[in-house]
């Protein structure tokens, strides 16, 4: 009877602890191989910092002539007379503004050059021209 007195007394203790400290272990182990396994494609330069950092996103408007002659600022048909007023308006509240002139391919090319010239006498300087991709 003494022999299974023993057995009583002399149970194994699960430490907790040990086991904790080696999981954390291998959790900062893995996190920094990760880490060392990720390609940076980016050239490594060193940014200046300042206190207001804003980005400023240009945003575009679209002229479009349609097949007709007509001619949409922002898909709001405008006479070609006002459309110079119209744009110097657009440029006074915000001048990065970038207009894409955007032209049916059956429009007369004179017109699409008198739209083009009316947006650099409004004093547009960002303006390009919408095309599409040639399928192959």
């Amino acid at each position: 009877m003494k022999l299974r007195s023993l057995r009583i007394e002399n149970q194994p203790e699960l430490m907790i602890i040990p086991m904790i400290d080696i999981i954390f272990f291998l959790l900062v182990f893995f996190m920094i191989s990760t880490l060392s396994m990720v390609e940076q494609h980016t050239i490594p330069i060193s940014l200046p910092q300042t206190a207001a950092v804003q980005q400023d996103i240009p945003h575009n408007v679209n002229i479009t002539v349609m097949q007709d002659g007509q001619v949409l600022f922002d898909q709001e048909e405008m006479p070609l007379s006002l459309l110079a007023k119209r744009v110097n308006a657009e440029l006074t509240k915000q001048p990065d503004n970038v207009f894409v002139l955007r032209a049916d391919k059956q429009v007369d090319y004179g017109k699409v050059i008198t739209v083009l010239d009316e947006l650099k006498l409004a004093g547009a300087h960002r303006v390009s021209v919408a095309t599409e991709k040639k399928g192959r």
